[in-house]
C-alpha cells in the first residue's frame, strides 16, 4: 500500500472542540479498560522505568534520510539531504534535523533494527505487541480479538490498577483505515475490559485556533459527577448500541469512566492551556508537538504506556515524493517536538524514570525508485535493517549501536528484532518475559519470546 497525496496531519492542530473516544467500544463517546481490581498497582523495584512511551512512525521512515545517512554512497542511495554533525562525534543525522542534532547526547541510535516482515499491518502489530501476527489471519489483516495483546493491555492484565488513571493511551489517533482498524493496538483475545484509552480527534470539528488536546465535548467534571447524569448518558448509550454480552463489564466501565474523567490529575493533563504558551510553542503548534506535549503531560502523572502516533496510518509511507514529504510536511515538526520532548523530560529529571523509544514498523529501500505513472520519486518498505532511538530509564545516551553496511541494505552488527523490542518495554516496565496471559477462553500465553536489548545498558564491546 502505498499513500501520495496525504493531507498535511502533521502541520494542522487538533481543534480546541475535538473529542476523544476509543475504538469500537464506546461510551457516551469516551471507552477505557475496566479491569479492576481492589489493590492499587506498583511498580515494582526491578523496573527501570515508570513510563514507557513509543513514538510510532507509522509507514516506516527512511533511516538513509534520518539516523542512517550514507553520505559516501552513490546518488541514487544517498539522495540530496546533507549529513550534518551532532553534539555526539561519531553521529550525524540529516540536515532537516538540527534540533535532534543538538540534543543527541539525550539519546541512543541504534542501526540494526531488523526483521523479516515488510507489510505494514502484520509489522505494526509486531512493534505494538512485541509478538507474531498469526499468519493464518494474513490475508485480512485487522483488528481481531485473536491479536496478541499490546504493551498496555497485557500491563492491565498483570498488574491492575483502580486509582483512575489508564494503564495505557494511545495518542492523537488509533491506526484506523477506513473502514479497518489496524491490528495490535487493544487487548486483543485478552478482551475489551483490558483496552487501552484510545484518543481520537474528531474528523467534522474545524481545525482553527491554537491546536489543543482536551477531555471530549461536553464531558466536564460538573456534569459527570452527577450520578443521575451519568446514568442517564449510559442508559442512552446502552438504547443505541443495543445488546451487551457483559452487562457486568459495561458496569465497570462506567465507573472506570467517572473515576477517569472526575480524576483532578487527569482534568490538569489535559489542560494544556496550563502549559505557558512559550513551551507549547517549543513543542509546536501541529498535531505532532501538541500530542508529545500531553504525553509529556501524562507520563508526569503517572500513566505507565504511552503510544504517540506522529501521523495516521501509513503517514511515514514514502513511496512517492520521499525526499519532497520528508522536507516539508514530516521532519521539521517531528525534529521540533521530539526534541522538546526529551529536553522537557530531561530537565524535569523524569527521563531517568521514561523509556522513550521513537520507531516505526521498519526502513526504507536503499535505492531510490520513481513508481509508474509518479514523476517524484520514493522509497519502497525495506526490514532488513532500520533505525531505531531509545532514550531514558538508563539508556546510556549519545552513542550509535550496530552498523549497516555502506548502502544500509543489511546489519554488519548483532541485529534486534521488534521481538526483542517489546522484551526491552516489558523488561523495563519490571514485567518478567515468561509472565503467562491467559485469554478469554483460559488459554495460556507466554507474554513475550523476545531477549531485551541489554547493549542499550552497557558499554560493554
Amino acid at each position: 500500500m502505498h499513500h501520495s497525496g496525504k493531507s498535511s496531519q502533521s502541520q494542522r492542530g487538533i481543534g480546541r472542540r475535538e473529542w476523544l473516544q476509543v475504538g469500537c467500544s464506546t461510551f457516551a463517546g469516551i471507552s477505557l479498560p475496566a479491569a479492576l481490581v481492589a489493590a492499587d498497582s506498583n511498580t515494582p523495584s526491578s523496573a527501570r522505568a515508570k513510563s514507557v512511551v513509543l513514538i510510532y512512525l507509522t509507514g516506516g521512515a527512511s533511516h538513509h534520510d534520518t539516523f542512517d545517512m550514507k553520505p559516501s554512497a552513490a546518488a541514487e542511495i544517498r539522495g540530496p539531504f546533507r549529513a550534518i554533525d551532532t553534539v555526539v562525534p561519531e553521529l550525524q543525522v540529516c540536515e532537516l534535523l538540527p534540533k535532534m542534532a543538538s540534543c543527541a547526547d539525550r539519546y541512543a541510535v541504534v542501526r540494526s533494527m531488523s526483521h523479516d516482515e515488510t507489510s505494514h499491518p502484520q509489522a505494526t502489530h509486531r512493534v505494538l505487541t512485541g509478538a507474531l501476527f498469526p499468519p493464518e489471519r494474513n490475508a485480512t489483516p485487522v483488528a481481531s480479538r485473536s491479536d496478541f495483546p499490546c504493551y498496555a493491555a497485557a500491563l492491565q492484565y498483570l498488574r491492575p490498577r483502580s486509582d483512575g488513571i489508564p494503564s495505557g493511551v494511545t495518542l492523537p489517533n488509533p491506526l484506523f483505515d477506513p473502514p479497518t482498524m489496524w491490528p495490535g493496538q487493544n487487548a486483543g483475545s485478552l478482551g475489551a475490559r483490558f483496552d487501552p484509552w484510545q484518543l481520537q480527534e474528531d474528523p467534522k470539528q474545524p481545525q482553527q485556533g491554537d491546536p489543543t488536546l482536551t477531555l471530549p465535548t461536553g464531558f466536564t467534571v460538573d456534569r459527570i459527577t452527577s450520578r443521575r447524569s451519568l446514568l442517564s448518558q449510559v442508559n442512552a448509550t446502552l438504547d443505541r448500541i443495543g445488546r451487551i454480552a457483559d452487562q457486568e463489564e459495561f458496569s465497570d466501565r462506567q465507573q472506570f469512566a467517572l473515576d477517569l474523567l472526575t480524576s483532578s490529575q487527569m482534568g490538569r493533563a489535559f489542560d494544556l492551556d496550563r502549559e505557558p504558551a512559550s513551551v507549547r510553542d517549543r513543542y509546536g503548534r501541529h498535531t505532532f508537538g501538541q500530542s508529545l506535549l500531553l504525553a509529556r503531560r501524562l507520563v508526569e502523572i503517572g500513566v505507565p504506556v504511552l503510544q504517540v502516533n506522529l501521523g495516521s496510518v501509513q503517514y511515514w509511507d514514502t513511496h512517492v515524493a520521499n525526499f519532497e514529504r520528508l522536507k516539508n510536511t514530516l521532519l521539521p515538526p517531528f525534529d521540533t517536538s521530539v526534541s522538546a520532548f526529551l529536553e522537557d523530560l530531561h530537565q524535569s529529571g523524569r527521563l531517568s524514570e521514561t523509556l522513550v523509544i521513537v520507531a516505526g514498523e521498519f526502513g526504507r529501500t536503499p535505492k531510490i525508485s520513481t513508481m509508474p505513472g509518479q514523476t517524484l520519486a520514493g522509497r519502497d518498505h525495506w526490514s532488513s535493517v532500520f533505525s531505531a532511538l531509545f532514550a531514558g530509564a538508563g539508556v546510556i545516551p549519545g552513542r550509535v549501536l550496530g552498523c549497516s553496511d555502506d548502502v544500509g541494505a543489511y546489519s554488519l552488527t548483532q541485529t534486534f528484532s521488534l521481538y526483542d523490542l517489546g522484551a526491552t518495554v516489558y523488561e523495563a516496565l519490571g514485567v518478567p518475559l515468561d509472565s503467562q496471559l491467559h485469554d478469554q477462553f483460559g488459554r495460556p500465553m507466554q507474554l513475550n519470546h523476545g531477549t531485551p536489548m541489554m547493549p542499550l545498558y552497557s558499554t560493554a564491546e
